[in-house]
């Protein structure tokens, strides 16, 4: 009788532990670096050559045509880094009151906007400059950045890779040397979305290839599965 009453016991801790689908689970983190990968690839190969996602680049290009006194096009290379940054105020002012877009939860909010932006960056020609594509990924980009930046309990992106391979290798690292199965399971996790970023950028040319500008919608399909995703776990909350 004792030892089915300690079964029970240790039954019920491992469902306790289970993951759920949450805004830090992996499963979620890996849909979201899918996008994050198919939208740098979909810029790069269809919208004049550039990574939207990450705005290092971008800073590069505007101090490059400033030293050619190019001013005219040093604000166009800055208007990504303008929308990086309008991004990110949206991103806290949504976080403050999700009501804005008339959704209660800030996540789901979130991913619903970015599926509208992309939605219809889809129907934006080739014939139209690319900078306005390009100021509206970086903008999709810095609204994911910074609403969905922790995984499990570690910080991370999905829109970048530089944070994650130094956080994955400092973690094997540690699990190697210290023999920490801790450090050895956050390395997995960083090494999972780091594949799934690649895995995004593999799609993103596979369908940039073969549809050409619509392509993008391939990621609006991913963030409507995320978005269902989280959908289910409120309701298995309530």
């Amino acid at each position: 009788m004792i030892t089915k009453d300690i079964d029970a016991v240790q039954k019920s801790k491992i469902k306790i532990h289970l993951p759920s689908i949450t805004s830090e689970s992996i499963l979620l983190g890996i849909l979201l670096a899918i996008v994050g990968g198919l939208l740098d690839a979909y810029t790069f190969i269809e919208r004049g050559g550039v990574f939207a996602n990450a705005q290092t680049g971008n800073i590069v290009l505007v101090g490059i045509e400033a030293f050619k006194g190019n001013w005219g096009q040093a604000l166009m290379e800055s208007l990504p880094i303008f929308a990086f940054i309008i991004g990110v105020i949206v991103a806290e002012a949504i976080k403050k009151d999700s009501s804005i877009l008339f959704i209660p939860n800030s996540k789901r909010a979130v991913l619903v906007l970015e599926i509208g932006i992309l939605f219809i960056v889809g129907f934006i020609p080739n014939t139209i400059s690319n900078t306005l594509v390009n100021v509206a990924i970086s903008f999709v980009a810095s609204l994911q950045f910074s609403s969905f930046n922790k995984l499990v309990d570690s910080p991370y992106a999905t829109t970048m890779c530089t944070g994650n391979l130094r956080s994955a290798s400092q973690a094997a690292y540690v699990a190697f040397t210290k023999k920490d199965r801790k450090a050895a399971i956050k390395a997995v996790c960083y090494f999972i979305i780091i594949f799934s970023f690649l895995l995004g950028a593999f799609l993103g040319g596979l369908l940039t290839f073969s549809i050409g500008t619509q392509a993008v919608w391939g990621a609006a399909i991913l963030l409507v599965f995320s978005l269902i995703l989280l959908h289910i776990d409120e309701r298995k909350a309530d």
